[in-house]
């Protein structure tokens, strides 16, 4: 079976690396619209705009199943996708709910989002932890993670003053924090070590992992899989990257 991966740029390399981990496809092609990044402070319209042109690329290369990497197109573009594609599309926040119902059985748990503008604005992540009855869920917009991560800075003193500067007003410790963003798995570790050992940290490549074994019964093959990547603009640097991060 063939996977396609979308997202705005390199983000969805780290949820690409989590599926290739789990072995459950023999080929994956991977489509960064890095001429147009960052989808997350776009409007609506332009976001959905440019994912139904990435849907048609992903229909030329004839993949099996999609995978949109990206949670702004995840909040906002998905249904449409959904209805328009001819293979099964799925989106991270389904996956990254499905994880948060796996990790807390509590559903007092305190849940603190960080994302994008963009994603925190549709509150999708929100609106769908409710309907699951988790009642206690705070959302942040942490873009400068973004940046900070493609410069390399995954840990260091930089780092702890943008958590400084995002969470020093939080009047709680979260039970669990979704990275609601494909970039900030890559600074998971730091994340990890600033809220402490009782905040479970919920990963959207590791959820859409296990959404895909446990929905569509899919298993690990023994065989070695192939990558193939594209990208609006630049691809080389997106190999570049591709190596340093999987």
């Amino acid at each position: 079976m063939r996977l396609g991966v979308f997202d705005s740029g390199v983000g969805g390399l780290s949820v690409l690396k989590s599926l290739l981990h789990a072995k459950l496809f023999k080929e994956y092609i991977y489509y960064g619209d890095t001429a147009r990044v960052p989808y997350g402070v776009k409007d609506k319209e332009t976001i959905i705009k440019f994912s139904l042109e990435a849907l048609d690329f992903f229909k030329e290369k004839k993949v099996d199943m999609l995978i949109i990497a990206c949670n702004t197109v995840s909040a906002y573009a998905l249904e449409i996708l959904k209805k328009q594609a001819p293979f099964p599309v799925l989106g991270v926040i389904e996956a990254g709910v499905l994880a948060v119902k796996n990790t807390l059985k509590n559903k007092n748990s305190k849940i603190l989002v960080i994302a994008t503008k963009a994603t925190v604005d549709s509150h999708a992540y929100k609106q769908a932890l409710l309907k699951e009855d988790f009642l206690q869920v705070e959302e942040k917009a942490t873009g400068l993670f973004v940046p900070m991560v493609e410069e390399g800075i995954f840990k260091g003193s930089f780092l702890n003053s943008a958590f400084e500067y995002y969470f020093n007003d939080l009047d709680f410790n979260p039970d669990a924090l979704i990275l609601a963003c494909t970039h900030f798995p890559l600074i998971a570790d730091s994340l990890g070590e600033y809220f402490g050992e009782n905040t479970k940290l919920i990963h959207s490549g590791e959820a859409i992992a296990l959404q895909l074994q446990q929905e569509f019964k899919l298993m690990s093959i023994q065989e070695e899989a192939s990558v193939k990547f594209y990208a609006s603009s630049d691809v080389k640097n997106l190999k570049k990257i591709a190596k340093l991060w999987l």
